[in-house]
C-alpha cells in the first residue's frame, strides 16, 4: 500500500499556508533550542491566545465552564494546555503530547579549567548521540544560572551574529592515524567533549609591564590561571555570575545558528533541535488554534524524553495527573473516581519523529513500512527494539479509528517502523501514558539524520502533521 507524496495534493492557497507554518516553525527552533526556552515561548501564545495560569485560578477560588482555557508551566520545562470541552471531563480527553528536550551537552557542575593557554568548560552529553559530530563546529551556550538569593540568570551566547562561538577541537587529520583505527563509537571519547571558550590571559601585555615599576608584585598577584580568569571575569562582567554559581547552572551546549530552508526548492528545513520539536511546536499551533471542542482537548510539551521521561518534569512523574485533578475540581468533577475515568476514557497522539527512509542507508530500514519524507503525518503502531520492547502497540481498533480521523480531514498519513527489525529501536510517552488505560498511538514526522546536529524534515509532513493533530483534537 504505496502512500503518494502529499505535495501533489496541495492548492495555490494550501502551499501558502504550508509555507507560513513553515516560516513560523523555522524561527521558533531557532530561538528556543532549550526546553526552558520552548517552554517560556509556549506560555507567550498560549497567554496570548487567552489561556490564564491554573494557579491563578486556584488561588482566586474560581470555577472552570466550557470554553476556558487553562496552562501549567511545570518548573519552567514542561508545559500543558487544557482547552475545557462542553462534554464532561470524566468522558475523556483527546491528548496531544510531545517532549521538548533534545540531545546536547550539558555543562558540567563544576567545569571551568585552563589547559595549554585555551580555558574549557567540561560536559557530559545528554541523550543519544554520536560523540564525533560535535567535534570542529560552531557552538553556543543556552541556560540559566541560578544564585543564592533566588535570582535566575538567563545566558545566551553564540546565537546573535554579534557574539562570539565556541568548539571542541578534533585531531587534524595528519596524526589522526590511531583515531582512524577505531570504530566510529570509540574514535572521540565523551569525556573529552570540552568546550573551548577562551584563549587569552587576564593579565597585562609586555608594554604595560615594561613601564610598571612594581613588576614583582603585579607578578605575583596574577592568578595562577590567567586564562580561565579572564573567562570567569567576562562572565562576571555580563551576567554578574561567579564561578561558585555554576554549581547551580543549567548550561546546555548546543549548536549555533538559525534554522534555514533547505534544497534548491525550498521544500525542506534543516534545524537543530527538530526532535521533538517539529511535533511540539506543530501540536501546539493545533491547540492554540481550536478554540471550540466537544471533548476537552490538552497539549503536553514535556521534558527529559531523551533520558528515558524521568525526574520532575518528565512524563513519568505525576504532574499532568496533579494538574487533571485540579482543572477538574475547578470543573465540578471533583473525586478520584472521576479523575480515574478522565484519563482511561482519553485517546492521545504520543507525538514524535520517526526515521525518514535514507537512500544512502536503505539496507538499515524495510521499505514497505519506512516513512518517507513528504508523505504526511507518521504513525508508528508499535516502537521498541527486540520483539517490540518498550513500546505501547496500539489496539487495531485504535488504529482504525485514527485512519478514520485522518481520512475524513483529507490528512496525507503514512504507517512506518523504526528501521528494520532487530537494527535498533527507540521509545517515546506513549507507554507511559497507557498505563492510565487510555487508548495511544505513536505519532509524528520523519527526519533525516536524526540526533545529530542538524536534522532534516519536509515542509509538507510539518504542515500534515499540523492538520492532523488539529483533526484529532476537534473529534467529538
Amino acid at each position: 500500500m504505496e502512500r503518494p507524496s502529499a505535495w501533489k495534493k496541495y492548492t495555490s492557497e494550501q502551499a501558502d499556508e504550508l509555507e507560513a507554518l513553515s516560516g513560523r516553525y523555522r524561527s521558533f527552533i531557532s530561538d528556543n533550542k532549550t526546553e526552558r526556552e520552548c517552554v517560556a515561548a509556549g506560555v507567550a501564545l498560549a497567554e496570548a491566545a487567552g489561556y490564564v495560569s491554573l494557579d491563578g485560578l486556584i488561588e482566586a477560588g474560581a470555577t472552570l465552564k466550557p470554553g476556558d482555557k487553562v496552562y501549567v508551566n511545570t518548573r519552567g520545562k514542561a508545559l500543558t494546555l487544557f482547552n475545557i470541552g462542553r462534554a464532561p471531563l470524566s468522558a475523556g480527553l483527546n491528548i496531544l503530547g510531545a517532549h521538548v528536550d533534545s540531545p546536547r551537552l550539558d555543562v558540567k557542575q563544576n567545569p571551568a579549567y585552563e589547559k595549554a593557554d585555551l580555558a574549557f568548560l567540561d560536559t557530559h552529553y545528554y541523550g543519544g548521540l554520536k560523540s564525533s559530530l560535535w567535534v570542529a563546529t560552531p557552538l553556543a551556550i543556552h541556560g540559566v544560572v541560578a544564585k543564592k538569593d533566588g535570582t535566575v540568570v538567563p545566558v545566551v551566547v553564540g546565537e546573535d551574529p554579534a557574539d562570539p562561538v565556541f568548539c571542541i577541537s578534533d585531531i587534524l587529520i595528519h596524526l589522526a592515524g590511531e583515531q582512524m583505527k577505531k570504530t566510529h563509537a570509540e574514535a572521540v571519547d565523551p569525556e573529552s567533549l570540552d568546550v573551548i571558550v577562551g584563549g587569552k590571559p587576564v593579565c597585562l601585555g609586555e608594554g604595560d609591564k615594561a613601564e610598571n615599576t612594581e613588576d614583582a608584585a603585579q607578578d605575583a598577584d596574577e592568578p595562577k590561571e590567567p586564562v580561565k580568569q579572564l573567562m570567569l571575569d567576562l562572565l562576571a562582567e555580563r551576567y554578574g555570575i561567579e564561578e561558585e554559581d555554576l554549581l547551580s547552572a543549567e548550561l546546555e551546549i548546543v549548536p549555533a545558528g538559525p534554522a534555514r530552508d533547505m534544497g534548491l526548492d525550498r521544500s525542506m528545513v534543516l534545524g537543530y533541535g527538530q526532535d521533538d520539536r517539529v511535533c511540539a511546536y506543530t501540536s501546539l499551533e493545533a491547540m492554540l488554534e481550536v478554540t471550540d471542542v466537544e471533548r476537552t482537548s490538552v497539549c503536553l510539551l514535556v521534558d527529559k524524553e531523551e533520558i528515558g521521561s524521568v525526574g520532575a518534569t518528565g512524563m513519568q512523574a505525576h504532574y499532568f495527573e496533579n494538574a487533571l485533578a485540579e482543572v477538574m475540581a475547578l470543573a465540578g468533577e471533583e473525586g478520584d473516581l472521576a479523575l480515574r475515568r478522565a484519563l482511561a476514557n482519553s485517546r492521545m497522539l504520543s507525538s514524535d519523529v520517526s526515521a525518514g527512509f535514507d537512500p544512502a542507508y536503505a539496507g538499515q530500514f524495510e521499505e514497505k513500512n519506512s516513512a518517507y519524507l513528504g508523505h504526511g503525518l507518521c504513525f508508528n503502531k508499535y516502537t521498541g527494539a527486540r520483539g517490540k520492547s518498550g513500546s505501547n502497540d496500539a489496539d487495531a481498533e485504535y488504529m482504525a479509528y485514527v485512519r478514520d480521523v485522518m481520512d475524513e480531514a483529507g490528512v496525507s498519513f503514512q504507517t512506518c517502523e523504526l528501521g528494520r527489525v532487530n537494527a535498533g529501536g527507540g521509545g517515546t510517552i506513549a507507554y507511559i501514558m497507557a498505563r492510565y488505560g487510555m487508548d495511544v498511538i505513536d505519532s509524528g514526522v520523519a527526519v533525516l539524520s536524526m540526533h545529530s546536529l542538524w536534522e532534516v524534515t519536509s515542509k509538507a509532513d510539518i504542515y500534515e502533521a499540523y492538520r492532523g493533530y488539529k483533526a484529532f483534537i476537534e473529534r467529538p
